[in-house]
C-alpha cells in the first residue's frame, strides 16, 4: 500500500505541483492575518506551516528544483514580516564558510575527476562482492569526513557517479570512450537490452552512493573538520582536534560500528532496496573502460593523474591541520589544478561551477527559513523544556530534541540555537563546566546522527538530492528517506544508548 502511494505521489503533474505552490502562497497571508485578528499569534503558526510547505518543496525536488517555489516562500516570508533582510544576511554571514565551501571546493573537486575516476573503477572492478564493495564506499567516505568534509566527499561521491553513469551510457549508446565529456545523455537512444540494464545500474550506483553519503554521517561527527557545526561547537567549548574526538569518541565509536553492521545487514539480505549485483555484461563495460584508459593514457595523461594527486594529498594536510576556511582551500586546489594542467579558458573554468552554484542559490534561501524559525521562535517551546528538565536526564533529551530539530530544519542552525543556548547557562552558574561538556556532545552527536532521517537534516544530503546525478539514478527525496531509514533507527538508537550510558 505504501509503495503505491509512493509511486501516486511521483505519478503527480507538473501542473498539479504548480497549483499547490500558488494554494500555498496564497494560504499563508490569509490565515496569517485572520489569525492575528481573532488574538492568536499567526506569525508562529505561519512559521511552522512555512517550513512544512517548504520541506514539500524539497520531497519533489525532481518535480521541480526548489529554488524556485522555496525561493518564493522566502520571499513571501520576507514580505509578510516573518523575518527580515538583516535577519537572512545575519544567517549567511555565519554560515559564509559552507557557502564558499560550495562555491570553490566543489569545483576543485571538478578537476580531480580524472583521478576520483581513476580510482573508484579500479575499486570497482577489483572488488567482486557488492557486500564488500559497499562496506568500502561506507568506510571510506567516513574516513575521509573525518579528515576533511562532509560536503566535500559527497562532492567526488557525485562526481564519479556521474562519470560511472556516463561510461555505462557510452558503451550501451554505441558511442566511442573519447566522447565521454561531450556525451548528453538521452535515455531514449538505448535499446530494450540497454533499458533493462539502466534499471539495474541506476539501482548499483543508488546503493553505493546511498552508503557512501551515509558514511560521511558517521565520519562527520567524529572530528572539529568534519561538519560546520563541529567547529562552531568547538570554538565555545574550547576543544582543540585531538580533545574534540576524544570527547567525542564515546558516542562516535559505538556509532561507527553500528553503521557499519547495518551497512553488511541491508546489503546481505537486500532490505530497503539495497543489494542490487552489478551484471556481468556492465561490468565487461568497465573492463573495457579501463583497458581504453590504459592503451590512450599519454606521458601527458599521467602527468595529470601525478599533478591531481599530489593536489589532492596538499588538500588533505590542508583540512586535517585546518590551515584555512575550507572554501578557500578549495580556491587555491582550483588554482593549483588549473595551472598546472594549462587549463586557462575562461569558459573551461566556467563548466567547473555548475554544479554547485544552483545549489549554493537554494541554500541561501533556505537561510531564509532558518530566518524566520529564528525569528518567530518555533524552537524555543522545545529548547526551553528541556533546560527545565533534571541535569542527569538533560544529555539524553538534548540527543533526541537535537535529532528530530534538524531532521526537519537543519543540524547547522539547531546546533548553534543550542550550544548558544548552555553556554549563556555555563556563564550564569546554572550549570557546572562538566555538565557543559556532556551537552555539547549531546548537541553535535544529536545534530549529526539522526539528522541523517531526510535530506533537508544534513546539507551533504540535500546537496546529493539536489545535484544532476539524483534525476540519473532515481534518487528522489522519499527514496531517500526509505534507504537511510535503517541507518537512522539503528544509530539513532545506539547514539541515544551511549549518550545515556556515558555522559
Amino acid at each position: 500500500m505504501l509503495k503505491n502511494l509512493y509511486q501516486m505521489f511521483l505519478g503527480l503533474s507538473p501542473e498539479w505541483y504548480k497549483n499547490t505552490i500558488i494554494a500555498f502562497l496564497m494560504f499563508n497571508p490569509i490565515a496569517l492575518y485572520a489569525l492575528n485578528y481573532i488574538g492568536i499569534n499567526g506569525a508562529f503558526f505561519i512559521g511552522w506551516v512555512l517550513l512544512l510547505e517548504f520541506i514539500f518543496t524539497l520531497a519533489l525536488a525532481l518535480k521541480c528544483y526548489p529554488l524556485q517555489p522555496g525561493g518564493l516562500l522566502a520571499i513571501q516570508a520576507l514580505i509578510l514580516g516573518l523575518t527580515t533582510p538583516y535577519t537572512l544576511l545575519h544567517e549567511v554571514e555565519n554560515n559564509l564558510e559552507v557557502i564558499l565551501l560550495l562555491v570553490f571546493m566543489v569545483a576543485g573537486i571538478y578537476f580531480m575527476k580524472n583521478l576520483m575516476l581513476s580510482i573508484f573503477t579500479k575499486l570497482l572492478l577489483r572488488v567482486h562482492s557488492k557486500t564488500k564493495l559497499s562496506l568500502l564506499f561506507c568506510f571510506v567516505a567516513a574516513f575521509l569526513s573525518a579528515f576533511l568534509d562532509a560536503l566535500t566527499v559527497t562532492a567526488v561521491l557525485i562526481a564519479v557517479g556521474i562519470g560511472f553513469y556516463r561510461i555505462f551510457h557510452l558503451a550501451n549508446s554505441g558511442a566511442d570512450f573519447s566522447s565521454l565529456d561531450h556525451n548528453i545523455l538521452d535515455d531514449s537512444t538505448l535499446s530494450n537490452e540497454g533499458q533493462e540494464d539502466l534499471e539495474n545500474f541506476k539501482s548499483f550506483l543508488r546503493d553505493l552512493i546511498m552508503h557512501g553519503v551515509v558514511g560521511t554521517a558517521l565520519g562527520g561527527v567524529c572530528t572539529i573538520v568534519g561538519e560546520p557545526q563541529n567547529l562552531l561547537i568547538a570554538n565555545i567549548a574550547g576543544w582543540e582536534f585531538i580533545e574534540f574526538a576524544v570527547k567525542m569518541a564515546p558516542v562516535t565509536i559505538p556509532v561507527f560500528i553500528a553503521g557499519m553492521i547495518t551497512c553488511f545487514a541491508i546489503e546481505k539480505f537486500r532490505l530497503f532496496g539495497f543489494g542490487t549485483h552489478l551484471p556481468l555484461r556492465i561490468k565487461n563495460i568497465f573492463h573495457q573502460y579501463n583497458d581504453y584508459e590504459l592503451s590512450k593514457r599519454t606521458n601527458i595523461m599521467r602527468l595529470e593523474l601525478i599533478i591531481e594527486m599530489v593536489v589532492g594529498i596538499l588538500l588533505i594536510l590542508a583540512l586535517a591541520f585546518h590551515l584555512a576556511a575550507v572554501g578557500i582551500i578549495g580556491l587555491g586546489v582550483i588554482i593549483l589544478l588549473t595551472s598546472f594542467k594549462g587549463i586557462t579558458d575562461e569558459h573551461d573554468l566556467g563548466e567547473a561551477f555548475k554544479e554547485a552554484l544552483p545549489f549554493t542559490g537554494l541554500l541561501v534561501v533556505f537561510f531564509g527559513v532558518v530566518s524566520v524559525i529564528s525569528d518567530q521562535g518555533l524552537f524555543s517551546p522545545i529548547i526551553n523544556y528541556v533546560l527545565s528538565q533534571n541535569t542527569d536526564i538533560q544529555a539524553p533529551i538534548f540527543f533526541v530534541a537535537n535529532g528530530f530539530l534538524s531532521a526537519i530544519s537543519d543540524n547547522v542552525f539547531v546546533a548553534t540555537i543550542y550550544i548558544k543556548e548552555i553556554k549563556e547557562a555555563l556563564d550564569t552558574n546554572v550549570i557546572t563546566r562538566e555538565q557543559f561538556d556532556h551537552l555539547a556532545v549531546a548537541i553535535n552527536t544529536g545534530t549529526n546522527i539522526p539528522s541523517i532521517a531526510t535530506p533537508n537534516g544534513q546539507a551533504a544530503f540535500l546537496f546529493l538530492l539536489t545535484s544532476s546525478l539524483a534525476p540519473l539514478i532515481g534518487l528522489s527525496y522519499m527514496r531517500m528517506v526509505i534507504m537511510a531509514l535503517p541507518y537512522t533507527v539503528v544509530l539513532s538508537i545506539v547514539g541515544f544508548i551511549s549518550v545515556l550510558s556515558f555522559l
